[in-house]
């Protein structure tokens, strides 16, 4: 009974006992293998993936020709799915509209009519509404493939057949470039022009051992159907093309409008590759309104058939290229377009390669398609030989061949055996017309007999000669190279290869801020606002339930603040960026990366050459510059170790400490070190609790507190609290601040 339980079931053995484990990377695996090999890497070869080789397939056997009429897109895409891609509609759909975008695709291969997206973002209507077709250069693609160029594979149903790759007759890979992610590996390649791959290819073929370096003089870079200007140093991108793995800066081309008086603009006329539109212009609204872009006045869309867009700038006296350096670094009119050619060989299996490696690829596969197809002609052409050498016995033997016709119940047979014919031959002798029993036609049979044998010849001889193979392969991309023509609008290169404009480094940016007064308002639950001019009366402020100001600060839109966190890092702010008064203003999380955790301990204007003592809550403390607090990233810039609760400004030579249990302690700044980062020295001991406040004073003004109403108050013999740095203290004074601190005053 029990080997009955644990023998598999009769009707097919789907109980399998196997670790989960084991499984599950099984199973896995083959999922990666499918995604890498059926979906997300292209086919060297031919430049593709298998769901748009399916697509052009598909519209070839449609007919679907360039100079065809247009099709409904549902058609082909039913077409597709139904025979060839068993995956959804909505898929197939997206590979067809993006081989027919001219702003995603260098050279288009479908032709499509009807609303098929723009450079907006917009998305492209229903499939039941486009129409579409092949391209000239999609025809080039597919060129021989019904003369046995290529492998065919069975369908998914088996009902029909695929081809495996396309014959390309042009280096479609890096001519309209790929990208994917698959499993553990992804690819990315820009588009280049055809013209300079097929002039390099050419070269390859007439000098095998070409460098990446002599293939860079032909194609120097990537040229995207949206133009733009790499500013990618030239010994970078012969690292990236050497390796096959790198990337390039694409930015946007510009140029200034001159509207008189001084006046000016920037007109941008080309993007870069993948950019939308909108959402560039949405960027450009966005630093503008929050004050990130302090030389950018305005920015609009003007365009209509070409790209228009329009920047005012903020002052006539700003440096247009100044203007554009700052816009570069904080918008997409200048992006990073990454370099990673990973694709599938000829064998199917995912590999990086270089430039010369894909272009030797391609070219070892054009010689197996030249190869192939002229096997299939000197077959085609040896059974046109072999029938026409029956025809011609029909004309030697005239009367006797249409006696046996018009007498023979089985005329074929009593042909094959009277004139020892073939089945083919005999077949065609009786297939022939009585209006081509002539004397003319058996002169054209002899004609056509000479010239298919010297065809023959010459092709035998190609097959058995290397060189001339290679001679044929370079003839046939110069044909090619005669659709994508650099004089025409199609061929002609539209990226330019130049250099970051050289913005000299002593222009400072933010001098060109207008200066005006602002009140920085900063609540205790972390919101930040600015207030134009310096508010005095913050009673009609208004903040989120639960939350009030914390801290206060009046200062100017040309200053930086310093703002000290509770985990002893310094960031700083640059008051122009901070957003407007309106509402309750931006999180300060936003502009710096402050732990949800901690809280803001001073915020303060930065002061050349002032200093500061920073303190923690377990009573150590140093004194820093504050310059040596000023931080150029989000991050900040660590400053304290332990818990920070004071950064307090030197202006004196007497340094207060209380504890929160009210103790005063009192001994000279000199004892205390200038440190730019640690934990410092002890300033005051505690048996349990911590520090509450620090200051610093001159003893010729004394030691004074704040309260609530901002009103300033002695504090009487303040020498009777000196002591030797880091003792208790005595108690503070009777009447002293409730809270502990040196001012109740927020600020």
């Amino acid at each position: 009974m029990a080997d009955d339980i644990t023998s598999p079931p009769d009707e097919g053995g789907r109980i399998v006992d196997e670790p989960i484990g084991e499984a599950l990377s099984k199973r896995y695996l083959a999922y990666a293998l499918s995604t890498i090999t059926s979906r997300a890497l292209p086919d060297v070869r031919d430049g593709l993936k298998p769901v748009h080789r399916r697509v052009l397939y598909a519209m070839r056997r449609l007919n679907l020709t360039a100079d065809a009429a247009f099709r409904k897109s549902a058609k082909v895409v039913g077409d597709v799915m139904g025979d060839f891609h068993p995956h959804g509609d909505q898929s197939i759909y997206d590979a067809l509209v993006r081989l027919a975008q001219d702003f995603n695709s260098r050279y288009p291969l479908i032709d499509g009519q009807g609303n098929f997206g723009n450079i907006d973002g917009d998305n492209p209507a229903a499939m039941r509404y486009t129409e579409s077709r092949m391209t000239k250069a999609a025809e080039a693609l597919l060129e021989g493939i019904d003369e046995d160029a290529v492998d065919f594979r069975p369908s998914y149903d088996g009902t029909k057949e695929e081809p495996v790759v396309l014959p390309a007759a042009f280096p479609n890979l890096l001519a309209n470039g790929s990208s994917g992610i698959a499993v553990g590996m992804a690819t990315n390649i820009p588009p280049h022009n055809i013209a300079e791959l097929i002039d390099a290819s050419v070269f390859l073929i007439e000098n095998a051992k070409a460098t990446t370096d002599d293939l860079l003089k032909i194609v120097p870079g990537p040229d995207f159907p949206t133009g733009g200007i790499v500013v990618e140093p030239p010994e970078n991108i012969r690292e990236a093309y050497e390796a096959g793995r790198g990337g390039f800066r694409v930015r946007a081309r510009w140029h200034t409008e001159d509207l008189g008086r001084g006046m000016w603009r920037i007109v941008v006329t080309e993007i870069p590759h993948l950019v939308q539109k909108s959402k560039l212009l949405e960027a450009l609204a966005e630093v503008i309104e929050n004050k990130k872009a302090p030389l950018l006045g305005d920015a609009r869309d003007e365009s209509a058939e070409d790209i228009r867009l329009v920047l005012e700038p903020k002052a006539r006296t700003v440096e247009p290229a100044v203007l554009m350096e700052s816009l570069f670094k904080l918008t997409a009119l200048e992006t990073r377009v990454s370099l990673n050619m990973n694709v599938l060989d000829k064998d199917g299996a995912p590999r990086v390669m270089g430039l010369k490696e894909v272009l030797r690829a391609f070219l070892d596969h054009r010689r197996d398609v030249l190869q192939r197809r002229t096997a299939h002609r000197l077959e085609k052409i040896a059974q046109r030989l072999d029938v026409l050498a029956g025809l011609l016995i029909v004309y030697l033997n005239l009367d006797e061949v249409i006696r046996i016709i018009r007498n023979e119940d089985e005329p074929k047979a009593k042909l094959i055996q009277r004139f020892k014919l073939n089945d083919v031959q005999a077949e065609a002798i009786l297939n022939t017309r009585l209006r081509q029993l002539r004397k003319l036609e058996e002169m054209e049979i002899r004609r056509e007999d000479a010239a298919l044998r010297e065809e023959q010849k010459d092709l035998q001889g190609l097959l058995e000669d290397t060189r001339k193979q290679w001679r044929k392969i370079a003839g046939e991309l110069k044909e090619t190279r005669k659709i994508f023509d650099p004089k025409t609008s199609l061929g002609k290169r539209r990226t330019e290869l130049g250099a970051a404009a050289e913005v000299s480094a002593e222009i400072d940016i933010e001098a060109f801020v207008t200066r005006e007064p602002i009140t920085v308002v900063l609540s205790e639950k972390g919101w930040v606002r600015a207030l134009k001019g310096h508010v005095a009366d913050l009673s009609e402020l208004k903040f989120k339930d639960g939350d009030h100001a914390q801290h206060i600060v009046q200062c100017e839109t040309t200053d930086k603040l310093l703002l000290f966190a509770s985990d002893g890092r310094a960031f700083t702010l640059d008051a122009h960026k901070l957003p407007g008064g309106r509402g309750h203003g931006e999180p300060i999380r936003l502009q710096i990366e402050l732990g949800d955790i901690d809280e803001v301990v001073a915020l303060f204007v930065y002061e050349e050459g002032a200093k500061r003592v920073v303190a923690s809550h377990e009573g150590y403390g140093f004194v820093i510059a504050e310059s040596e607090m000023l931080a150029s990233k989000r991050s900040g810039k660590q400053i304290l170790n332990g818990r920070a609760m004071q950064a307090a400004k030197v202006i004196g030579d007497q340094v207060a400490v209380i504890g929160e249990r009210k103790k005063l302690l009192i001994f000279p700044l000199s004892e205390l070190p200038e440190m730019t980062r640690g934990k410092g020295v002890k300033l005051q001991s505690y048996h349990d609790r911590g520090l509450a406040d620090v200051k610093v004073f001159s003893k010729e003004e004394g030691l004074t507190w704040e309260d609530s109403a901002a009103r300033v108050r002695a504090v009487p013999e303040w020498k009777e609290y000196r002591g030797k740095r880091g003792g208790a203290g005595k108690v503070a004074p009777k009447g002293f601040s409730r809270s502990g601190r040196f001012s109740d005053v927020i600020g």
